[in-house]
């Protein structure tokens, strides 16, 4: 079961909501239960993140127009998990029929990386649009939209 707390004085934890108060009734005052907890992820900045790939697709595709015909969500997702590796954030492991690595992106969800580690990755994902996405861009406009992002 997953309930939201709020760090209280002391160091106590309540619940976040009425509805959390009414599950939390049911367990006995005086009872030890183990708990796991997890730094709630801001999800204004996970939304950043995710304009700034379509921004990066945009630009990278522009020019293609071989591209037009193709499936935009499996493009967005292909390019989105080819940038989080050019950034550094991947797992590698030995392919099944022993020929080689096999490469895949980190995930991004919330619940695999935490808010830090996620801060971190976004830094590391604009220096890698900077040298491949964007590299030898002169033009003004999207130059300034970029450093929006930082």
């Amino acid at each position: 079961m997953k309930l939201d707390m709020i760090k209280g004085p002391g160091g106590a934890l309540s619940p976040a909501s009425d509805e959390v108060a009414d599950k939390m009734s049911k367990f006995s005052t005086g009872d030890i239960y183990p708990v796991e907890i997890k730094r709630a992820r801001n999800p204004r900045f996970h939304g950043k993140v995710f304009k700034f790939f379509e921004f990066c697709l945009g630009h990278w595709s522009a020019e293609k127009t071989h591209w037009e015909n193709m499936d935009s969500a499996s493009q967005g997702e292909s390019f989105r998990k080819q940038l989080t590796i050019q950034a550094g954030y991947f797992t590698q492991t030995y392919s099944l029929d022993g020929t080689g690595f096999v490469i895949e992106a980190k995930s991004l969800s919330f619940g695999n990386m935490e808010q830090e580690e996620f801060e971190a990755c976004y830094s590391a994902l604009i220096n890698a649009a900077i040298k491949t996405v964007f590299a030898g861009t002169t033009d003004e406009v999207i130059l300034n939209r970029l450093q929006g992002f930082f």
